[in-house]
Order: C-alpha cells, then structure tokens, then sequence
C-alpha cells in the first residue's frame, strides 16, 4: 500500500498527468503515463492555446496547495510539478520567440511505436501501437496526418520574421536516418503479431516520403549553416536538463577537472603498459592498444562478454557491501539500426518507472550505426566493444548505475513526482558517473585507466557543448579533440558532435554537473558523520529519494539522513 503522503502528491500529480499526454504523449508513454499510448504528437491549428490551457489548470491546482501543504516530501514533490508545468510553458515561449524547430516525423513515430512495442509489455498495450500508427497516418475519421500537420507547422514558422532556421547539419541527418527509422518501425510491426497494420504503415511511409521532398525543398535552403543556437535556447536547455550555473561557469570548472582527470591517466598509463608489454607510457597510445583488444565474435558472443563482467562487478559491489542490488538478473541486448540512428550511444533504456507490470530496465548496447549524412553502409566504433572499457560502461548502465537506480524507484515505489516529472538529466546521470568512481578502485588498472578516460569524456562535455555553442571551437576542432585527447573513433567521436550541435544541446553537461554534486554531497555528509558514515546507507538513501533535483537531495541528507545515522 502507498504511504498516504505518495497519495496525495499522486493526487495532485493527476492535471500534470493531463497536461504532459496533451504536450509530449510519446515521451509521457516512455515515462509510463499509460494515459498518453494512444495518442501522439499534436501539431494542428490552436495547439498552443490546448497546451496552455492545460498548464494553467495545472498551475492553478498547485499554487491553490502549496502555501498550507504540511508533509515535506509533498512540498518537495509540489515543487518538482510546478516546475515541470512551468516549463511546459516556458520552451514554447522561448522556442516561439527564436527558432523554427525542425520537426522529425520519422524520428516521432519510431519513437512513439518502440515504447509500445517493447517485449517486455502486456498484449493490451502492445496493441495500442496500431491505434497510434492510425493516427500517424491520419487513418482515424476526421484525423490529420503528422507529416501534413508538420508540415504545415513549419511552414507558418517559416513565414515568422527574424527566427533562426535549423541548423543545416541537423536537416541533412534527418533526411538520411529517416528511411532507417521508417524500417524500424516495420521490423517492430512485423515481429508484433498483429493485424492490420500494413496499410496505415505503407500509407505513414508515403507521407514521410512527401514529407522529406518538402524538407529538402522549402526548409534546407532556409536552415542554417552555423550550428550555433540562440543564446535564450541554448540557456533553456541547460535549465532542463538540470544545469543551474552559468555556461562559462560550467566550462571553467570542467576545464579544470579535465586537466586533474588527465594528469591521473597520465600516471596511471606506465603501469598499464608495464603489466601488458606496451611501448609507449603515453595514456593515449596505451587506451589505443587497449582497444585493440576487441571482444571476439557477433552480437551474442559480445552481449555473453558482457553478462560475465556484470557478475564480477555484483561479487565486487556485495563483497565491498557498496550498495544493495536487486536480485533478479540484469537484461543486456544489442540495438537494432533504426534504434542505433535513434541513439548512437550506449544506454540503458529505463522500466517504467509508473504503471510498470513487471518490465525491467535494459542495457543496450550500439554496434552498427548509421553513416553520417551523404555516406552509404554502416560503420562500427571500436569504442565499447574492447575488455578494459566493459567494466566502467557495465557500471554506468546496469548495475551499480542506472539500473540500480531505477530499479531501486520501482521496489521502494515513488510518487508520480519523482518517478516521472523530476527526471532531468542532472538528476539522473549524476549517481551513474558517481557509480563508476565507486567501482574504480576494485577494477584491474587497465579497466582503471578506461573508467578515468570515460570520467575525462564527461568532463570534456562540459566544456566541448557551452564552447561549440559560445563559438569558442568549431565542429571540426571537437571532433579532432575527441578523437586525440579522449582516444574516440572517428564514428563515436561524430556522434558526440551531433549531440552536443543537434541531437540534444546542452544534454551533454549533465553527466558532469551532476556527478560533482553528488561527490561534494557525499564529502559535506562525510564531514559531518565522522566514523559514523556507512557509505552503502548513504548510497540506498540516494536511491531511495528518486529523481530529486540535486538541492532537494542535499536536504533530504542533511535533515534526515544525518541525524538519523548510527554508529558503524
């Protein structure tokens, strides 16, 4: 039974709810707001005034209880939906004021359809996906097709003086990965068993196709070639991931952990290349000899690779009694290409965290991906797939990083708040970066080196994503940088590229941000405990918070963490 302050923030959740299925209903399905699988993205006439109807409603129930709410984690949890409706709001405006957005049709509907086709789902949900095809394809009486919608969407944007355009890079990879991701969907919608979906599915193609003709003639010679946004835009992304410094802030402090990280590297890197017989000391020759080492096999001898470093870890983590694991075994798989074109990273793809009727989170891993705009064929980074690196990747992605950290949320069970409109990037990332330094000490040195170059990457987000976008360093001085000082792939090195210009601006930082204020959290709390600090009750405090912004969580741990520890 839910305690009665988680249901009554349930409660006060339910116009939030409503507010998200009408603005994002494909990211609220991903969340598990089962009230948004039948239905997606609405771009017709008056779509801005149903949004901020829904936000006002929403505001209005949240003010009228915030001042005499008396339970402080209800207070914590108003806080979180405010913020969330707020925002709502807020990059309309700050997008309506400065940016004709390309709108990636194909992307939203392999997304939408994914999350209900996900193996893991009950039958009843796996069959809203035709509902939601049908509306993709305006096969519903009196329905408009997304790309006719979007279609005319960017055309009024178009005709708005003074807004910057998309950036041009972003337009040309939409155009290539867009019959990528129509074959996604089909491959789902045949492995799905179902009937009736190949003609609203044939009918979605043809739309996305003509579609894709008007992005290429009206919208690309209209984008940018700067890959620059502008400066309100790019601040808003910063705000909703997390981020709540100023972007110069943000650099010099990453400056500053990079140059620490890669002095550590640099004096890790003799005594890797002593124990395995390599030339130079250098930690960029020696990551590169490393890589070398590549895990034999196909996709299933790599995913078995894989599973075996997980069960070395968990040994690790129970014998060092550094937190508690869930005790069912993990779930490792590769990617197909639409979802590697979708997310070129390795990731973990999170359980829903409300509504959830037995799925678990999945670490997915990226081989093959799509070639960069105007190539041909596949290409595949070297990156993930070499021993040293398994062990840091295994620890962010599965346990004990995200998986752990969701699958924590789902058994000690969490408001909607917390579960659903406080998952930012910050406040996710944080305890996976803050999960591999945890790990760091038990992993072999070569394992070591790779988990500092992974902290180093992070780091160099911090910088690489506010410089591209300051114009401080062009694309091509990033890519170089990754590939020399981070010892990245050309492909891997790429894809950051695009995610720090296009793919998810300023998303990037959050890894850094968040994991230095977890680690100065734990060094106040250390400080203040004494011999009385017992780091895995600290750690299953952490988890057992939620997604709470970073402030939320420092008072949590102060005010009731703290006084509440015992002595070890």
């Amino acid at each position: 039974m839910k305690p009665d302050w988680i249901r009554r923030s349930d409660e006060l959740a339910e116009p939030v709810i409503a507010l998200y299925v009408l603005a994002a209903p494909e990211a609220s399905s991903s969340l598990g707001l089962t009230q948004a699988d039948a239905h997606t993205t609405d771009l017709r006439e008056g779509w801005r005034d149903r949004v901020r109807e829904a936000a006002f409603r929403a505001a209005e129930t949240l003010r009228a209880v915030a001042s005499g709410e008396t339970d402080a984690q209800v207070r914590e949890d108003v806080a979180i939906l405010a913020r969330a409706t707020d925002d709502v709001v807020r990059g309309i405006d700050v997008m309506d004021a400065n940016l004709v957005q390309l709108i990636d049709v194909a992307r939203i509907a392999f997304g939408g359809i994914r999350v209900l086709l996900d193996e893991q789902n009950p039958p009843e949900r796996k069959h809203l996906a035709l509902a939601r095809l049908r509306r993709y394809a305006g096969s519903e009486p009196n329905g408009v097709p997304l790309a006719s919608s979007a279609r005319a969407e960017t055309r009024a944007r178009l005709a708005v003086e003074g807004l910057t355009g998309p950036y041009a890079g972003e337009v040309r990879t939409a155009l290539a990965l867009g019959p990528v991701l129509l074959d996604g969907i089909e491959q789902l919608l045949q492995g799905s068993e179902m009937d009736g979906w190949r003609e609203p599915f044939d009918a979605l193609r043809a739309q996305c196709a003509e579609y894709a003709r008007f992005i290429e003639a009206e919208v690309l010679p209209r984008a940018r070639d700067d890959h620059r946004l502008p400066p309100d835009v790019y601040a808003f992304r910063l705000h909703d991931v997390g981020v709540d410094i100023p972007p110069a802030e943000l650099a010099a402090r990453a400056h500053a952990a990079f140059d620490a990280i890669q002095s550590e590297m640099q004096a890790l890197a003799p005594r890797v290349a002593a124990e395995r017989g390599f030339a130079s000391h250098d930690y960029r020759d020696v990551i590169g000899d490393l890589k070398r080492e590549q895990i034999h096999g196909d996709a299933d001898a790599i995913v078995a690779f894989y599973r075996k470093r997980l069960d070395e870890i968990e040994a690790i983590v129970h014998r060092e009694n550094l937190v508690t694991l869930p005790e069912r075994p993990a779930r490792i798989r590769v990617a197909s290409l639409a979802e590697s074109a979708e997310a070129p990273a390795a990731h973990m793809n999170p359980a829903p965290l409300v509504n959830n009727t037995g799925q678990v989170g999945e670490f997915v891993l990226p081989l093959d991906v799509p070639p960069a705009a105007g190539s041909s064929g596949t290409e595949r980074a070297d990156d993930f797939t070499h021993d040293a690196v398994t062990w840091t990747l295994t620890a962010h992605e599965a346990r004990p990083g995200h998986e752990v950290q969701f699958d924590r949320m789902l058994e000690g069970g969490q408001s909607l708040a917390r579960a659903a409109f406080a998952f930012n990037s910050v406040n996710v990332e944080g305890w996976a970066l803050y999960a591999e330094q945890i790990m760091l000490p038990y992993m072999p040195l070569a394992a070591q080196l790779c988990s500092l170059q992974m902290r180093l990457h992070r780091a160099a987000r911090a910088f690489l994503d506010p410089e591209l976008q300051s114009g401080a360093i062009t694309p091509a001085q990033a890519h170089a940088f990754l590939e020399r000082e981070i010892v990245y792939s050309a492909p891997f090195a790429r894809s950051e590229v695009e995610r720090y210009t296009f793919r998810a601006p300023g998303q990037a930082t959050s890894y850094f941000y968040g994991y230095t204020k977890l680690v100065a959290l734990r060094a106040e709390t250390e400080a203040a405990l004494g011999a009385r600090f017992d780091q895995h009750a600290f750690h299953d405090f952490i988890l057992d918070q939620g997604l709470v912004p970073p402030d939320a969580l420092r008072a949590a741990v102060l005010e009731r963490f703290v006084p509440g520890a015992t002595a070890v």
